[in-house]
């Protein structure tokens, strides 16, 4: 992937940085793979806002991804490299020797031509999955699962990796590229490689439309609001939020506040939590 600068030609692109798509190698979708892709605009199954800021956008279609790699033993061939408009990184369309095609997230290094392969005995190379008691210590994989079979659920988005620390008892221990340490169960499959696309932190928007085109909505600040919408509304002209500590439209602060719910399950997994 590489980025550009756009030419100055209107108040939107004088500081717009787009990306150029050059690692982009096939331009349509697999038709097989698409699903019909719902836009709930942020509303739950009641019809009310659950989730502000959301709505609109363009109209997309959604690329099944095969997350669990559970199809071992049998080679197959990339046959090109996607544009996904669901998630940040690169999808890449592949092929088995039974002629069935799958997408799986394009790590970083992965080419048109080349082959992957899962299962245990599967070589360690970018875009191959294993369980983790199969990959050495000290490789960074992506795509890594939480339950054997569950499917991969950690270090999918664009840049992410985890860096496999050790192996013991039973488990492997993960750095997170938050910096947390977790234990995860060697039967759990995981990816080789660090995802793709790592410009995709550097793009700069540039205009309010580029953002609707994503399917968000404009936010608005709560001291420009009335009293009765926000509890930093009100005041004559610019003024604070009248408050020691900022909060949310409902009153429950906005900043600092843990938002993690306490013995988790999870928690007994967790060795080193992250830096605040």
């Amino acid at each position: 992937m590489g980025l550009k600068q756009k030419n100055p030609t209107s108040p939107g692109t004088r500081f717009q940085i787009v990306d150029d798509y050059s690692d982009i190698t096939k331009k349509y979708p697999e038709k097989s793979l698409l699903a019909t892709l719902n836009q709930g605009a942020g509303r739950d199954w009641r019809g009310f806002v659950s989730m502000r800021h959301l709505g609109g956008g363009n109209r997309k279609h959604y690329r099944m991804v095969d997350f669990k790699r559970d199809k071992d033993n049998m080679e197959a061939k990339v046959i090109g490299i996607e544009y996904d408009p669901n998630r940040n990184c690169r999808i890449a369309l592949i092929e088995y020797s039974d002629r069935e095609r799958r997408y799986i997230l394009a790590p970083l290094g992965l080419s048109v031509g080349e082959a992957v392969q899962s299962g245990e005995e599967a070589d360690i190379r970018p875009g191959n999955a294993l369980p983790l008691r199969s990959i050495p210590v000290g490789t960074t994989v992506h795509n890594v699962e939480i339950e054997p079979g569950q499917g991969g659920k950690l270090a999918r988005s664009a840049g992410a990796g985890l860096v496999l620390l050790a192996k013991e008892g039973g488990y492997a221990i993960v750095k997170m590229p938050s910096g947390e340490q977790r234990m995860i169960h060697l039967f759990c499959r995981a990816t080789v490689g660090q995802v793709g696309n790592l410009d995709a932190k550097n793009i700069i928007l540039g205009k309010a439309g580029k953002k609707r085109h994503l399917g968000r909505r404009p936010e608005v600040r709560g001291v420009a609001m009335n009293p009765c919408d926000h509890p930093h509304g009100g005041g004559e002209g610019k003024s604070g939020i009248g408050r020691k500590h900022p909060v949310s439209p409902w009153g429950k602060p906005a900043l600092g506040k843990k938002t993690r719910k306490p013995r988790r399950k999870s928690d007994r997994f967790i060795l080193t939590k992250r830096p605040r």
